[in-house]
């Protein structure tokens, strides 16, 4: 399992770049979310999906791992392949599929090209329940807040420390909203940890 590629950029296009890292140049289709957060970088660290199929191998590239861990949740739908999985991923940012998958929203997600609705609400289906079980509404919630980069931090720092994710993120949600001027992810960490024990 190839978990990433780190180095140079000797192409670049919106739909696939090369990489070159130890001499060898390695080929990432990517998205155009992805492509919009690396367009101006010369070297770069690309988080990775490896597809093998019986006639093609094929490196996925992403800039986040939330777009990552969408891929490989999208591909596990019956009807999603990686081509359109990166077609959706490059239609809506990862977290607007989230909000669409979580408020079952089929207008949104049949409007990237090769969803149709009956293909938008299977995914809906297969997905919600996993994204529930994942903090999904916690995690919408946060990445809209000025205070996201530091509850990433924090909510990383606790699930280390053995605590369960959904709890922490449950935890942080509610820090978040009782202490608005919080401005060190310390005090976030020490806050939470008192609505974990």
């Amino acid at each position: 399992m190839i978990a990433y590629v780190k180095g140079e950029i000797t192409f670049k296009s919106p739909t696939y770049i090369i990489i070159e890292a130890g001499g060898l140049g390695y080929q990432l289709n990517i998205s155009i979310n992805t492509y919009s957060k690396i367009e101006k970088l010369e070297r770069v660290k690309l988080l990775t999906y490896f597809h093998v199929k019986e006639d093609s191998q094929t490196l996925y590239g992403f800039a986040e791992q939330a777009e990552r861990s969408l891929f490989i949740h999208l591909i596990s739908v019956s009807g999603i392949g990686p081509n359109t999985a990166r077609i959706l991923l490059s239609s809506l940012t990862a977290d607007e599929i989230r909000k669409a998958i979580l408020g079952e929203d089929v207008r949104t997600i049949s409007s990237a090209k090769g969803i149709g609705p009956k293909t938008a609400k299977r995914l809906i289906v297969e997905l919600k329940d996993k994204m529930l079980k994942e903090g999904g509404e916690e995690q919408i919630l946060s990445s809209n807040s000025p205070n996201s980069q530091m509850r990433e931090e924090a909510l990383s720092a606790l699930v280390a420390l053995g605590f369960n994710k959904v709890r922490v993120q449950k935890a942080l949600t509610k820090v978040s909203s009782e202490h608005a001027e919080i401005s060190n992810v310390e005090i976030m960490i020490k806050l939470a940890l008192k609505n974990l024990s």
